[in-house]
């Protein structure tokens, strides 16, 4: 690719699509893009550096392009037809371009069911305090020169998409299924870190306590974390408070340190002794590890805490019964004594056809669950005919509500009260209208 080349981004507003729409046009390509009318997070980053959004429209496809096409859309779309259909551009699927980025930099990949995101920044702020290094994140933010030493990326397994990759090394955080509508079965599943494993170079680091680990067929270097005996990097000594968290960590029956960390949640902890691990691989002093690490403010849309006089609204990305049950674990340990209010929109019915009776569980941690309607083209799945009833029915007095007055008016009788609102897709909206009637 030549210097000053266009790139042109299919769904730029992709929270993988903005930030490797960000890292182009840090070096030095004319980026622009297309995507829906409507508002969404990652757009604001995009606009700060005026890279323009355009609405679909087959004619935005030039001679001479390069086009990204997201993952959001099939082979028919109108600006998808377009590109391909133009011997004169260059297209790749958004991880097959990813792949190519990487080529250049010593990378290192995040992949796993939960805690990309949340591992991947922690990642970047660790190398940040000693090392040069570009990242990309699920969430929006991207940052890439040529000079850079490494690069820290988010691999997601989304229809074995990772195995664009070829990464030095790789954390694993967990195996736990997800995309039911790709993967036929858990050895499915499993089939593709596999796979991916067979791309890195140097070193895994692996949630060594997750139950399908030792499930898994990988010849390489393998390092292990978690919190029980047998692992290379063992947490323990924990002292939990409300906004931070302190633990030794053990190498291999030597205690390296004692770290005193900005996160809660034992999820946390454990996303962070995967990047100790790297840090260690990398012949980082630990006390530029833990300083790096301290630095960590956390992801977008990733457990952000708003506060007002009255209420705390916090915004999550959690899809997964997992993700919901952690989330709200952990906002149990921050605010003991409040009320808590869970508000869930599901993404992909076939995922809530899988894991319905996993989400129930999850959910009735908080003392009132709210629903959000299923709303988004791709939640649908052919042979699965279900609404957000399928769920409502499965928690005793949950309620369904929407972006209304009726509805927040419900939402905001339950103040003083710590508000949950998690789903990958866009519940923050409902989030500001409810902090609005506080705040008006």
């Amino acid at each position: 690719m030549k210097k000053n080349e266009t790139v042109y981004f299919i769904g730029i507003k992709g929270t993988g699509m903005a930030s490797m729409a960000r890292i182009c046009h840090q070096l030095g390509y004319d980026v622009l893009g297309s995507d829906i009318d409507r508002h969404f997070f990652t757009e604001d980053a995009l606009r700060e550096i005026n890279i323009p959004i355009l609405s679909f429209n087959k004619d935005n496809i030039k001679d001479g392009m390069t086009v990204i096409i997201g993952n959001a859309f099939g082979d028919d779309h109108e600006e998808v037809v377009a590109a391909h259909e133009n011997p004169t551009v260059e297209t790749y699927r958004y991880h097959e371009y990813l792949g190519k980025l990487m080529e250049g930099y010593r990378s290192i990949a995040v992949s796993g069911s939960h805690g990309k995101t949340t591992t991947t920044t922690l990642l970047r702020d660790m190398l940040s305090e000693s090392k040069d290094v570009g990242y990309l994140i699920g969430d929006g933010r991207g940052e890439l020169i040529p000079n850079d030493e490494y690069f820290a990326v988010e691999a997601c397994e989304f229809r074995r998409h990772f195995l664009a990759y070829k990464p030095k090394v790789a954390i694993m955080t967990n195996f736990e299924i997800d995309h039911v509508d790709y993967f036929k079965d858990v050895r499915d599943y499993l089939s593709a870190y596999e796979a991916f494993a067979d791309n890195v170079e140097e070193l895994l680091v692996i949630w060594g306590d997750d139950p399908h680990y030792k499930e898994l067929n990988l010849n390489h270097k393998i390092w292990t974390y978690g919190f029980n005996e047998g692992n290379n990097f063992i947490a323990t000594n924990m002292e939990k408070l409300t906004d931070s968290t302190r633990f030794d960590v053990i190498q291999d029956g030597v205690n390296i340190g004692r770290f005193d960390l900005p996160i809660v949640g034992d999820h946390m902890v454990l996303d962070a002794l995967s990047v100790i691990a790297v840090g260690v691989y990398e012949n980082i002093d630990v006390a530029m590890i833990e300083k790096g690490l301290q630095s960590f403010k956390g992801a977008k849309r990733r457990y952000v805490v708003d506060e007002d006089a009255t209420n705390v609204y916090i915004d999550d990305y959690a899809h997964h019964p997992t993700e919901v049950r952690v989330t709200l674990e952990a906002t149990r340990t921050r605010y003991p004594d409040r009320k808590i209010v869970a508000i869930f929109k599901p993404h992909r019915v076939g995922r809530v056809h899988y894991f319905v009776d996993e989400f129930a569980s999850a959910l009735s941690i908080a003392d009132e669950v709210y629903l959000c309607p299923f709303t988004s083209i791709d939640d649908q799945e052919e042979g699965i005919d279900i609404d957000i009833t399928y769920l409502q029915d499965r928690i005793p007095n949950s309620k369904i509500v929407e972006l209304n007055d009726h509805d927040l008016d419900l939402l905001a009788s339950h103040a003083p009260a710590v508000y949950v609102f998690m789903s990958s897709k866009d519940i923050y909206d409902l989030k500001d209208a409810l902090k609005m009637r506080f705040n008006s």
